[in-house]
């Protein structure tokens, strides 16, 4: 069989792993790349994927980054069911309709500029419409129970304790009489974090695809978290300014209203200090969250039990409309502003930053994963400030990183969890992190337990096989037994060296385009592999 990484490489969005078999060829994931302008652009290569040419799709859970292609997919002929638990499939209902719209509006902005350069307008990635076409084609799937979307293929989804309906796939695949399991971890949970469960556990696999976001650190816990919580709260409260939080709309807003409830029953969220929850895709989702008691962990289940709702606050207060939100803005004195996007690269979050980013007693609580290249990363890193809607902001308030909110497992919950295998010839594909991360946790799994680890570039293809390590697909061109490997290699270190100096000296300058150099280093590459196509 055949796995092609179509995302998630060296990188933490665009998951999408397409599977090869005798008899059926599926994804497990679809998910949106973002963050730079590089990054993005791999999602207008829809065609890539062959959407006609897919049977069926798994999703792990409703994050745009595992499921926001799934609409383009849909626009470009796939037509086959797509697998989720309940949970998910309503918050994907949601979603995809919020991201729709989102590529609308951008494709909307971006065409003016294009217009008045006499550039030809580009179409949105999808619309509403698409977004609405691939409701139908969801269906449901329950915990632990076993099913076979094709023949030969054998699917069970377990929990995987990141946000509401999120899963670890088990997959049994049979070919030509032996078969062989892969695990996808989608997006490993944090231990212990509020409302879910903990990450199920799993015992055998030969292949595990595995999610390395915090694959080089741990988080603080959860009880350190709220008390920097409290502590932004009391210094923004003391100054009469607001705390704005930056959260993704599903699973961290809520985890945050829960937080405040907490801080609240302590006495450490004052009474008349509002709550907004200002964002409608956050509001839309916490309703789905209220209505889905059943995935909730012990401890949470303990307070409903009673008579308290832990997703609940007196002064909690939802701005639906966008006069609602301005409104937020334009009223003084203290207040818990809680806005999307979690990376402040997008939506009403933005405003909210270009009006207290500004000012000394305002603070900015970031309480998730910054992507590289965000407007929450260059803040999280100290920038002195950033642009927003073409205006540079100061960035005065006082910063907060609280990393004990985050969803995925920290290193050491990974290792732990790893534990549980009894597969001591199982081969890892580490997949949604950062290259330090990745490399970080690679060098430990070894060392802890052997394992084989594999670290996949974009679009890359390996060959499963039980029993086997990892087979890279190589192009004909490289394996050329014309080639001097030994005499090209020895070249090629006496060249890394001359670029590594070279690098230096660019480090100097006080502006390096990344995506330029990354582009020039690709060209080499090509050139390499066309000249040894042509012996």
């Amino acid at each position: 069989m055949k796995i092609t990484f179509m995302g998630a490489t060296k990188t933490v969005t665009g998951s999408c792993y397409i599977i090869e078999t005798a008899s059926s060829r599926f994804a497990v994931d679809c998910g949106l790349h973002q963050g730079n302008a590089e990054i993005e652009k791999r999602n207008r290569n829809v065609a890539d994927y062959d959407p006609k040419g897919i049977d069926f799709i798994l999703i792990t859970h409703a994050h745009i980054d595992h499921s926001g292609l799934i609409p383009a997919m849909v626009s470009a002929g796939f037509s086959g069911p797509i697998y989720m638990t309940d949970p998910t499939r309503e918050l994907l209902e949601i979603m995809l309709l919020d991201s729709a719209h989102i590529q609308e509006m951008e494709a909307e902005w971006g065409n003016r500029k294009r217009l008045r350069k006499g550039q030809i307008p580009l179409k949105p990635l999808y619309t509403q419409e698409d977004a609405e076409a691939a409701t139908p084609l969801m269906t449901t799937v329950k915990y632990k129970e076993e099913f076979s979307p094709a023949e030969g293929v054998s699917v069970r989804y377990n929990d995987a304790g990141h946000i509401l309906g999120s899963a670890v796939i088990e997959l049994s695949i049979r070919e030509n009489g032996d078969a062989t399991k892969l695990v996808f971890s989608g997006d490993l949970g944090h231990k212990d974090q509020l409302i879910v469960n903990d990450p199920s556990i799993i015992e055998k696999a030969d292949y595990l695809v595995l999610e390395s976001t915090y694959g080089d650190r741990d988080h603080k816990d959860s009880s350190n978290s709220q008390n920097e919580l409290a502590e932004a709260i009391r210094y923004s409260y003391e100054n009469k300014e607001k705390v704005v939080i930056p959260a993704f709309a599903v699973e961290r807003s809520q985890q945050i209203i829960y937080s405040l409830h907490c801080l609240h029953e302590q006495g450490l969220l004052p009474d008349d200090m509002p709550v907004y929850l200002d964002s409608p895709l956050a509001i839309k989702a916490t309703e789905i969250f209220r209505k889905h008691p059943e995935f909730y962990d012990t401890d949470t289940t303990k307070i409903l039990e009673s008579g308290k709702n832990p997703l609940d606050l007196p002064n909690l207060k939802f701005t639906l409309s966008t006069a609602d939100s301005q409104a937020i803005n334009n009223t003084k004195g203290p207040a818990v502003v809680i806005s999307a996007s979690g990376m402040a690269n997008a939506g009403r979050i933005k405003h909210h930053l270009r009006h207290n980013l500004w000012r000394p007693g305002a603070s900015v609580v970031f309480v998730g994963y910054q992507g590289v290249g965000t407007p929450g990363r260059r803040i999280v890193n100290g920038a002195e400030d950033i642009t927003i809607f073409g205006e540079k902001v100061k960035v005065n308030a006082k910063i907060f990183t609280i990393n004990g909110f985050s969803g995925h497992a920290g290193q050491t919950e990974i290792i732990e969890w790893l534990k549980n295998f009894n597969s001591p010839s199982m081969n890892i594909i580490l997949t949604h992190g950062e290259p330090k991360s990745q490399k970080t946790l690679a060098q430990l799994i070894k060392k802890e337990f052997g394992f084989k680890v594999h670290i996949p570039e974009y679009k890359e293809e390996l060959m499963l096989k039980p029993g086997k390590e990892m087979l890279p697909i190589i192009d004909e061109a490289i394996a050329h037994p014309k080639v001097d490997w030994e005499f090209l290699i020895k070249d090629s270190e006496n060249l890394f060296i001359e670029f590594r100096q070279r690098l230096d000296k660019i480090k100097a300058q006080p502006y390096v385009n990344q995506s330029d150099l990354r582009e020039k280093l690709l060209d080499i590459n090509r050139q390499i592999i066309e000249l040894i196509s042509e012996m």
